[in-house]
């Protein structure tokens, strides 16, 4: 089963994903999809935060050196466990870095790469053996970025969502706390 779980920034959506996740009563895996700057503490702190919430249960973090891509790990999960994926904006994020000289110059490409990107974690959401719990953050409920690397993150993390959504057979939105299911309260464009 796919389970996507989006909201707002401290909607309370990793605290619903956890729950669900371990709702789903198969070993729980938690995918840390965040680059980790040592030198930014008030992230440290965030990241230490997620990890106590969690326990002792099994971490991947996608940007540690011989760990395979989000997909790849995605893929070879068995049957019978669960991964959970924190978050889809987190590892946006982190390719933005790697093209953060293309982003610079021109915007389209940037994007066209992203979509590439992402499209091997598309298609193996199609057939993967394992539950997988993906957190993603609604990017676009406020102004427009001033930047077009603001945009292209933005957008880039919009459609992908929507697209996770439309595979997933269970999306939720959490807002203040409450997680919302979407799919009882409306119907997929």
């Amino acid at each position: 089963m796919i389970v996507l779980i989006t909201g707002p920034v401290r909607s309370g959506k990793s605290t619903r994903a956890v729950r669900v996740a371990r709702d789903l009563a198969c070993p729980v895996t938690h995918v840390v999809t965040a680059r980790i700057d040592p030198t930014d503490v008030e992230m440290a702190d965030r990241i230490a935060r997620h990890r106590s919430e969690r326990g002792a249960e099994p971490v991947i973090d996608v940007w540690q050196p011989n760990t395979p891509g989000l997909a790849d790990i995605i893929a070879l999960a068995p049957a019978h466990t669960t991964l959970l994926v924190d978050s889809i904006g987190s590892w946006v994020a982190g390719q933005l870095l790697d093209l953060e000289t293309l982003a610079a110059r021109d915007a389209l490409a940037t994007l066209a790469r992203l979509e590439a990107l992402a499209a091997p974690l598309l298609e193996c959401l199609t057939s993967v053996q394992a539950n997988v719990v993906l957190i993603a953050e609604e990017t676009g409920w406020g102004l427009v970025p001033t930047t077009a690397q603001g945009r292209v993150f933005r957008d880039h993390v919009g459609r992908l969502t929507r697209r996770i959504g439309a595979l997933a057979g269970r999306v939720e939105l959490v807002v203040a706390g409450y997680a919302l299911d979407l799919r009882s309260w409306g119907t997929p464009i």
